[in-house]
């Protein structure tokens, strides 16, 4: 995957926010990684704010639809993992101003 789709992959999911925070899961730091396969197949490996996050479901399905519009992408696959754990020193800046944290 070139650098260019990997940056429409990454505003795409700009797109996903945490219902939660009020902020999007790449800026949150979330998404741990990104990669296409040959056949189209988009993995997205990312992470939740917490093992226990009553929203899993919504926020993954929520990734496999922001992803299922862009031209080349035939299928995704979100693999959610706690390793390494999140914290907020993942956050971008943006994110830290939004939610007031140092």
């Amino acid at each position: 995957m070139d650098q260019q789709f990997e940056d429409k992959i990454m505003e795409a999911l700009e797109q996903v926010i945490d219902p939660e925070l009020g902020v999007d899961i790449v800026n949150l730091g979330l998404v741990y990684n990104v990669e296409m396969n040959d056949a189209g197949k988009v993995f997205v490996t990312m992470t939740l704010t917490s093992i226990g996050c009553p929203l899993a479901g919504v926020l993954t399905e929520e990734v496999r639809k922001a992803l299922w519009d862009l031209n080349d992408v035939d299928d995704v696959e979100v693999i959610v993992t706690f390793n390494p754990p999140w914290s907020k020193d993942r956050m971008s800046r943006y994110a830290k101003i939004a939610l007031g944290v140092q």
